[in-house]
């Protein structure tokens, strides 16, 4: 039977680090699951596995596109997908590990993802509204069209609501509409990592600071140097987006660093909209109480069944 072993939870508590182990004790590979991590040159701010980890297990889908080059979620399933069936091939147990809802689901789940290619013309249009400061009529457009997607898209989340109008314009279907699965041919079993919500934002906030002393700037000065501009979806990063708003002074450094840490605590409480603490599909471990050899021991069960 072909398994795959999910870790998820909010950004900050430990999903990497635990993978890394599980994935030595248990003869594994990791695929990343984390919307950032795609890109090249963006090390610090999206927290990548350093390279003497990246070199101790096989890692995927880690800086595998340019900062400048499209990508979707179809995309990001297919590679996903892939990478999965040849971890298999080899005898290995496949890990896949990340705080992205969306891309997470769309493997487990065997989303039957639009294959819309993106509409330059359409998307300028788009976007030229977007930046005349017409996000809410954008968003009335969206619910129009197609209420239900709506319901789950942030109106601040700019390009999902874009992409749900272009899918919608390019298929003349609404986005949520779909949204068929297949069954994946895997049987996943998923681990969650959670903590008490001031503890991650303890953790998280250090986590900030920590960036900022590796040269999280600095990083972001070279991505302009080299020719990314910060309209560019990859720059719109947390992180990213506020550091920019500081070279740009249009903030001091002292607020872009508090402007990272809120937007982050913002972004943990969306990823438990995603990873809910009362899905019985998920096996909750909280990092504070539980000992990595329990989870081996849970891990365990589930591979000899």
């Amino acid at each position: 039977m072909k398994r795959l072993i999910a870790i998820v939870g909010p950004t900050g508590v430990g999903k990497s680090r635990l993978a890394l182990h599980l994935a030595r004790v248990f003869q594994g590979e990791i695929i990343s699951a984390d919307s950032r991590q795609v890109y090249r040159y963006m090390d610090i701010g999206t927290a990548k596995p350093t390279p003497q980890e990246l070199a101790s297990v096989p890692h995927h889908l880690i800086d595998i596109i340019n900062p400048d080059d499209d990508f979707s979620l179809a995309a990001y399933q297919e590679m996903a997908n892939k990478a999965i069936d040849e971890i298999h091939k080899r005898g290995r147990l496949p890990f896949l590990v990340g705080g992205s809802g969306l891309y997470v689901r769309a493997v487990l789940e065997g989303w039957q993802v639009p294959r819309v290619l993106p509409d330059p013309q359409f998307r300028y249009n788009i976007e030229k509204k977007a930046d005349e400061g017409k996000i809410d009529e954008l968003y009335q457009e969206l619910l129009a069209a197609d209420p239900d997607a709506a319901a789950k898209i942030d109106r601040r989340n700019v390009r999902r609501v874009i992409r749900a109008l272009e899918v919608y314009a390019g298929t003349g279907q609404a986005f949520s509409r779909l949204g068929r699965k297949k069954s994946p041919a895997f049987t996943p079993f998923i681990i969650g990592l959670t903590a008490g919500r001031s503890e991650i934002y303890h953790i998280v906030d250090k986590r900030v600071d920590d960036m900022i002393k590796r040269g999280l700037v600095a990083e972001v000065e070279n991505l302009l140097k080299m020719g990314y501009d910060f309209n560019l979806p990859s720059m719109s990063g947390i992180g990213y987006r506020q550091i920019g708003q500081f070279i740009k002074g249009e903030v001091t450094r002292e607020e872009a660093v508090k402007k990272i840490k809120t937007e982050t605590h913002r972004f943990i409480r969306h990823q438990y909209a995603w990873f809910r603490l009362e899905d019985e599909k998920i096996h909750w471990f909280d990092i504070g109480r539980t000992k990595d050899s329990e989870i081996e021991n849970t891990l365990q069960e589930f591979l000899t069944e």
